[in-house]
């Protein structure tokens, strides 16, 4: 059967840099293009569907938007693409010392022309069509470009390349243009490739040696040496745009040549011209910082024992992402997560109004959902070399392994650049501190429920809601104030107090028990104050108690000292109560009692101000600064954080209008004045919604200049007003409307759920794993190792847990 709408193929377009191709994997679930039916890449929006005929995906695409071609992408690895376990592993990786790892060279590609006009249940192949030389340039821009997937890994390890004043004041030497047959080879040796032009003279030489990969003497480096012409150029990475790898060899780094068109025409080399042919630095720097072992250290190597099925499947590591997994492991092990997103995967997919998957964070929690609920990818890897064990076959992050029956893992890069987009640092490919990524994922879906109109109470989001109870008395007049705080995770200080080092000379901790932790933090502890009722500077108390009770606590153990005022983490044992069970009824906070006064409230003396939060304040003011500087700073950084509203103040010392009184707003007004039109017309001209003007001029008084510092560094907010945070102290024990959640019914009785650990100096590096409570006992996610925990690993490291998690029992 020939395709009767050949000619509509002529419409078709290769996809530009810019556009991300989805040919690695469907949107929409975890089938990839290594599975037998491989993905169908839509050749109008480059979405990947899946042709599973029980999800259908590619299908259910054609059928919603109307595009009718697609390419279906197999591939198979290559046998010989593996290393064998006696090679000698990767040499450290230096500047210009990048060498490339091809996948032509790693797997066999499959692919044919797809009509689903044709044939709408399985679209009809066509194979004759890729003879057409306009086909054909379709598909090899499909098939060269760069994948979804590879590009925000790129995008997210893009390092700040600037330009430098060797690339701004280059001067060139008169040499006329160069031959075709001088940009062959090395001008030294007979190399073809990872050759570097020399923008001074036109010398070509090639890039550094590098085990393991493409060959290199050093020549391009050697003519610096010999001459010191800075600045050269990567051939092979120029594009038309005008875009290239470019090294200063003086300032030792990449560097941005903003008239390099210009320079490279002077040796008669036209960008128009040019084809991208090798991959960039970047691109290259992603291949290797991959091939880091991400092992958990420590073990006694005894081979844990995998186990495969539904609520059992590993998170591939994407680099550095161990973070991400454990905490998503974690979420989806919790009955609130798993029902609300997987039952109902198949009916939002099916009604879903997004164009493209990738782009809603709804589709991609139900894709996780499916992935690791369902079971259709746990299984045992598969392997094609003849060694038992090959985990590194089809992932470089793979885990090394005595056993040979680890599973794969899927990989959720789809959501990670979802979930990170916009974030200055879970955008990007660093490791990071697993307690802030759950914060803000708990942000993102809460937000996304905002503004699809869902019930909020509804979300699974909210069983982590409950109200901390502030209470600060002051020393003098003896009034109070009581105040509701909403958060999500409540955390510890964990005492350190050493008793000795061992053989190695690291230091050792005392035992700690999380009882002694509660006890600190739901403790009094005194301040310096303002008080509204006697106006003056006075010593307060202030104690924190749970107004409300959480379906689900998570305790964030802090074991952190500042060494050089960088965080350092110590491996102090947390020991929990028995059996693992929290009473947490003595916590319970109970709101104003009988004969308590109540401080005036500080609204009143000063109206158009909001109400500053009152640690945050007394450790500023403690430290010796202005109460109005104090002040400007919290308005500035979202009133909560006394450290980031240090880092302003050091900041802004020098601002002339530092001391100046913060404007109020006009009498009679509740709270700060409305920005004025031309305020909000400014700052959207600079590229925010008027929504977020608004209210970053509300939250810094109206000060256009703090306005946008506070939107630089909120980018994560809309702009749409969140449901009141605090709450009269009398209204906690009901969740109602604008409450913050939980509940204040006893007893509080939790069981150990979950609890996250981390090896390594620094919450920002080493790594995490997750170990749930199933029906089955302890099963550690580490990675894309699933296995079943010994009571002896559990028992140890959940000692050292940075996150506990405890369901409400």
């Amino acid at each position: 059967m020939s395709c009767t709408h050949i000619a509509e193929i002529a419409r078709l377009q290769p996809p530009k840099l810019s556009q991300s191709v989805h040919r690695e994997e469907c949107t929409q679930c975890f089938d990839n293009q290594d599975s037998p039916l491989g993905i169908d890449v839509c050749l109008t929006c480059f979405n990947g569907g899946c042709l599973d005929k029980d999800r259908y995906h590619a299908r259910s695409h054609a059928a919603k938007t109307g595009h009718a071609f697609a390419l279906n992408v197999k591939r198979k690895l290559r046998p010989s693409a593996n290393r064998g376990d006696e090679d000698e592993p990767p040499a450290k990786m230096k500047k210009l010392a990048i060498v490339e790892d091809r996948e032509e060279d790693k797997y066999d590609y499959k692919t044919v022309l797809k009509c689903w006009k044709c044939d709408s249940q399985n679209g009809l192949e066509i194979p004759e069509a890729s003879n057409d030389p306009h086909v054909k340039s379709v598909i090899d821009g499909v098939m060269t470009s760069m994948s979804s997937a590879r590009q925000s890994e790129v995008k997210a390890w893009e390092e700040e390349i600037t330009a430098c004043e060797h690339t701004l004041m280059l001067e060139q030497h008169a040499t006329g243009h160069i031959a075709a047959s001088g940009l062959a080879h090395c001008t030294k040796c007979d190399l073809k490739e990872n050759l570097w032009l020399c923008l001074t003279c036109g010398s070509l030489g090639c890039g550094r040696q590098q085990f393991g990969g493409l060959g290199g003497n050093g020549h391009g480096l050697q003519h610096y040496e010999e001459t010191r012409h800075p600045v050269s150029v990567k051939l092979g990475t120029i594009t038309p745009e005008g875009n290239a790898d470019v090294y200063c060899y003086t300032c030792n780094d990449s560097k941005v040549d903003p008239d390099l068109a210009r320079h490279l025409g002077t040796f008669g080399i036209n960008v128009q011209t040019q084809t991208k042919t090798e991959k960039s630095m970047t691109e290259l720097q992603i291949e290797q910082n991959l091939k880091f072992d991400f092992s958990l250290t420590g073990e006694d190597g005894k081979a844990l024992e995998p186990v495969f099925g539904p609520g059992l499947t590993g998170l591939s590591n994407l680099g550095n992402s161990c973070y991400m997994a454990s905490v998503i492991q974690t979420l989806f092990s919790l009955p609130a997560f798993q029902q609300r997103y997987y039952p109902s995967a198949a009916a939002h997919w099916e009604t879903c109004h997004e164009t493209l998957p990738a782009n809603c964070i709804e589709c991609q929690m139900h894709k996780l959902a499916d992935g690791l609920l369902s079971g259709r990818y746990s299984h045992p890897r598969p392997h094609t070399t003849q060694t038992p064990s090959a985990p590194k076959e089809t992932n470089p992050l793979a885990h090394d392994s005595p056993t040979p029956v680890f599973q794969e893992g899927v990989r959720p890069v789809g959501f990670k650049a979802l979930v990170g987009k916009g974030h200055e640092e879970f955008a990007t490919m660093r490791q990071q501190d697993a307690e802030e990524f759950f914060t803000h994922l708990i942000t993102v879906l809460r937000r996304h429920a905002k503004k699809t109109g869902a019930d909020e109470k509804t979300e699974p989001t909210e069983i982590f809601a409950f109200g901390t109870e502030q209470r600060l008395e002051c020393g003098e007049c003896k009034r109070v104030r009581y105040r509701v705080d909403a958060t999500d995770t409540i955390s510890v200080p964990v005492p350190a107090r050493e008793k000795g080092k061992d053989a190695e000379g690291k230091t050792l901790y005392e035992e700690v028990q999380l009882k002694e932790c509660l006890d600190i933090v739901t403790g009094t502890e005194a301040l310096e104050y303002q008080c509204p009722g006697c106006q003056k500077k006075v010593i307060a108390t202030k104690r924190t108690r749970f107004a409300t009770f959480p379906q689900v606590l998570v305790v964030h153990a802090k074991k952190f000292q500042l060494v050089n005022w960088v965080p350092a983490k110590l491996d102090i044992p947390v020991i929990l109560p028995e059996s693992d069970i929290l009473h947490l009824d003595e916590y319970l906070g109970r709101g104003l009692q009988p004969g308590e006064m109540e401080l005036p409230n500080e609204e009143a003396a000063a109206p158009g101000l909001p109400q500053f939060n009152e640690a945050a304040m007394g450790q500023l003011e403690a430290m010796g600064f202005p109460t109005v500087r104090c002040q400007k700073a919290l308005l500035a950084t979202g009133n909560n954080d006394a450290e980031a509203a240090m880092e302003w103040l050091f900041a802004h010392m020098e601002d002339p209008d530092i001391d100046a009184p913060i404007q109020l707003a006009p009498s009679g007004s509740s709270g700060a004045s409305e920005p004025s039109a031309e305020q909000v017309s400014m700052l959207a001209d600079m590229g925010f919604t008027p929504t977020q003007a608004r209210k970053a001029l509300r939250e810094t008084g109206g000060n256009a200049e703090r306005a946008v510092e506070w939107l630089f560094s909120h980018p994560d907010d809309t702009g749409e007003e969140a449901p009141t945070a605090s709450v009269p102290a009398g209204d906690q024990q009901q969740q109602g409307s604008g409450g913050p959640g939980g509940s204040a019914e006893l007893p509080a009785r939790y069981r150990l759920k979950a609890f996250i650990s981390h090896k390594g100096p620094s919450v920002h590096s080493g790594h995490y794993v997750a170990h749930i409570r199933t029906d089955e006992g302890w099963v550690l996610f580490n990675d894309e190792k699933v296995v079943k925990a010994d009571a002896e690993s559990v028992r140890e490291l959940k000692k050292l847990a940075y996150l506990y998690v405890f369901e409400k029992v």
